[in-house]
């Protein structure tokens, strides 16, 4: 069980949120079949104007309650923020984390940016994160509860397999976590969850709380509501407890802003209330007023906002750390795994382009919804390497964006859609040099383990391309001839074989060269004084960087390992060892901080999911300590200096 634990605190969200992610992308697909891209329009088509403005509405109310939870935020943390302030930190940081949904550009980190900009303390922005977090969970918890105790039979699945009376059980349940939180912030100052001690904001401030994210949920949910067309049965009610359910699973999925998981849990569950064409419509101007329109204006407001805090990095852009990359690079990977999953949705339609009607044989077989679904679920994959940073993967999403384009176009898809991978695939292009870290397949020997992770890749990849050509299943993804009742055993074996070795394989070879510790000896120690790092007398080891042109000494502190300063050497390699630190972090199940780094590196430590805090040293260059804040701050709070008293 020792064993096993930290397996699953590592890996185990991600596991769940690709299981959720591949049920969710099956449901759509399913809900997609016979549907087309004209159904689709003249279903937005139908949705009259003045919902439109109705939802729009409803939008700026919703993002107005939001700014709320930061105000709130800050005056439960005792620094009181003024409502400009804290409408832009909220803002920016809600709109980023819910599309982006990465650790460099998570909402604590993007939060912990703009309050020590305005002078908060480390303690006070944790209390401010820890606060708006729990905000969201004790609006979700009410409103839930009433939906079940309402309409316990809301949800898919559990209508026809849960009774009533224990679905009110547990609206009685999360009535009664939401209950117990305001009598103890009545009662008492704190307490202590899983080891953690939580203060707690008093009555009227928890109230506030509980009332402020229940308006919040039930405003966002009245844009979407608006935007569906009248269906029998439906309440606002109903549609409430299905918003809510599909929101959270949306996050547990840990998906960029719950794509596929969300969209396929709100279609399976409005099915018996409407078409899908009806649905999707107001699914996709759902999420352009809630997602992307806002996604552009945060974007411009943050950008400005880090030009105004950093003008001097902004001066280096032409070297080999990007100012912006930290936001770049997490948004890019965002964009390609997004077109993996449009790709997987839009092949599940009927091909009603004239292009595949004149050719056949070949074109046939590339634009297929078989073909389709593979492209898409090598580009989710490659995502995930992009966030690594890797080379590979950048060679990769510029192979298959192009890839996706070709099938879009000979399936004879409107010119603005493949229009869009090309675009990504210029604005991937153009960021070659965020992409910087050798993988294991091209930094190693070449092992056994990677001899047959190519060949893997090789014989699948020629199984699939073959299986494509097979006219009697090119009109489904390959799951769903793996899920088929009639296709012959032998070829639902082969298909699901082979599409799941080809991106275990793929996956395999999208990792880092192997990160290893060298032994803090005296030659270590001599080599990294040679090389200008902090080399004390006694340490837990040390990380070079990929050329060994480049280190740095760390000491282990329970669950964080320290490195002591930045890594001195080559610039390039530089980068590489803060990289190969991280990862040596990670597989030893720990959290990475470095501690007395320069201000020159800060966007790397950035790009990491680290957020720096001032030691307040009395130096010609200013010192910083870079840790995960929302976890491992207060742990290394001694490295800070003494925090000012606040009359």
């Amino acid at each position: 069980m020792k064993t096993i634990w930290p397996l699953l605190r590592r890996h185990g969200p991600t596991v769940f949120g690709l299981a959720l992610l591949v049920g969710a992308i099956y449901v759509v697909q399913h809900e997609f079949r016979g549907l087309s891209v004209a159904d689709i329009r003249n279903a937005l088509a139908a949705i009259p104007p003045a919902s439109l403005w109705i939802a729009a509405g409803w939008t700026l109310l919703a993002f107005a309650v939001l700014t709320i939870y930061d105000r709130l935020g800050s005056v439960y943390a005792g620094h009181p923020v003024s409502y400009a302030r804290s409408s832009l930190a909220s803002f920016v940081s809600y709109t980023l984390a819910h599309n982006l949904g990465f650790a460099a550009v998570s909402g604590a980190a993007v939060r912990y940016r703009f309050y020590a900009a305005w002078g908060l303390t480390p303690l006070e922005i944790a209390k401010l994160v820890a606060f708006t977090s729990l905000t969201y969970g004790l609006g979700g918890f009410a409103l839930g509860g009433m939906v079940l105790m309402v309409e316990p039979g809301i949800l898919p699945w559990f209508r026809d397999h849960v009774p009533d009376v224990a679905m009110r059980g547990i609206a009685l349940l999360l009535w009664s976590i939401v209950i117990a939180y305001i009598v103890a912030s009545r009662l008492v100052s704190s307490i202590r969850i899983f080891g953690h001690e939580i203060a707690l904001p008093g009555l009227k401030m928890a109230l506030a709380q509980v009332t402020l994210a229940s308006v919040d949920v039930a405003v966002t949910a009245a844009i979407f509501y608006t935007l569906l067309p009248e269906a029998e049965g439906l309440t606002f009610v109903k549609f409430l407890g299905i918003y809510v359910a599909g929101y959270t699973i949306g996050i547990a999925a840990s998906v960029p802003g719950g794509i596929g998981v969300f969209d396929g849990f709100l279609l399976l569950a409005l099915s018996p209330y409407m078409a899908p064409s009806q649905a999707v419509g107001a699914l996709l101007l759902f999420r352009l007023y809630y997602y992307i329109a806002p996604l552009f204006v945060a974007g411009a407001l943050f950008a400005a906002f880090e030009v105004a805090q950093r003008r001097a990095a902004f001066e280096r852009l032409t070297g080999n750390i990007r100012g912006s990359e930290a936001l770049e690079v997490p948004a890019l990977a965002s964009l390609v795994g997004f077109g993996g999953a449009i790709l997987i949705f839009v092949g599940a339609l009927p091909v009603k382009g004239t292009i595949i009607e004149e050719w056949a044989g070949p074109t046939a077989a590339i634009a297929s919804h078989f073909a389709a679904s593979v492209v898409g679920s090598l580009l989710l994959v490659t995502g995930y390497g992009m966030l690594r940073r890797l080379r590979i993967a950048w060679i990769l999403g510029l192979l298959f964006l192009l890839n996706g384009a070709a099938i879009l176009w000979l399936r004879g898809e409107a010119w603005w859609l493949w229009g869009a991978f090309l675009a990504v695939f210029v604005l991937l292009a153009a960021m070659r040099g965020a992409f910087y870290r050798i993988a294991r397949l091209i930094g190693e020997p070449l092992s056994g383990e990677a001899t047959l992770a190519l060949g893997a890749i090789a014989g699948c990849a020629i199984t699939l391309a073959l299986v494509a050509y097979d006219s009697s299943i090119s009109h489904a993804s390959w799951w769903q001839v793996v899920l088929s009742g009639v296709a012959p055993d032998s070829l639902r074996f082969t298909v699901g074989l082979s599409a799941v070795l080809l991106l275990v394989a793929m996956l395999r070879l999208l990792r880092p060269a192997r990160r290893a510790a060298t032994p803090y000896d005296a030659e270590t120690r001599l080599c990294l004084r040679g090389l200008g790092a902090l080399a004390p007398e006694v340490a837990d080891g040390a990380v070079f960087g990929d050329a060994g042109r480049a280190g740095l000494a760390f000491v282990k502190r329970d669950d964080v390992w320290l490195a002591l300063g930045d890594p001195a050497g080559e610039e390039r390699d530089r980068i590489s060892a803060i990289w190969r630190f991280r990862d040596l972090c990670e597989s030893a199940g720990v959290d990475p901080a470095f501690w007395r780094v320069g201000p020159e590196l800060l966007r790397v430590y950035e790009d990491i999911g680290l957020t720096a805090f001032p030691l307040g040293e009395m130096q010609t260059q200013p010192r910083y300590l870079a840790c995960r804040a929302e976890k491992d701050l207060k742990k290394l709070l001694p490295l800070l200096p003494p925090e000012p008293s606040h009359a």
